[in-house]
């Protein structure tokens, strides 16, 4: 499928750094919900990058559940992977937004006929 048959979501560092956003893409796509078997960016779970003025960056994610067994080492590893593609300190925010499929970067990915 090609790039602009994606959902491929648009981050405040394509317009800050768009330079970076592609290793930054790679780096996040390593992290993968054991459960789904997927990567992160293929979820849509992470939401945006930002650089702030402190050099620091800011990555918001969610998680498929709110109440996911995995979340906690999913952050983490979110976090050590943004900070290998950002080559700088990054904080994660949980945001507060509920996944549904419509977020994913390919939906069709998820059609295996258990949810109509």
């Amino acid at each position: 499928m090609s790039e602009e048959n994606l959902n491929v979501l648009h981050w405040t560092l394509n317009d800050t750094h768009p330079e970076i956003v592609e290793n930054v893409r790679a780096k996040l796509r390593e992290v993968i919900d054991p459960e789904i078997g997927m990567d992160i960016i293929q979820l849509g779970l992470v939401r945006d990058v930002s650089i702030e003025e402190n050099g620091t960056a800011r990555l918001k994610m969610i998680l498929t559940t709110p109440f996911c067994p995995y979340g906690p080492a999913m952050v983490e590893m979110t976090r050590a992977k943004g900070q290998e593609g950002l080559n700088m300190p990054v904080t994660v925010e949980m945001g507060m937004d509920v996944w549904d499929f419509s977020m994913m970067e390919d939906p069709s990915a998820m059609d295996w006929g258990l949810y109509n």
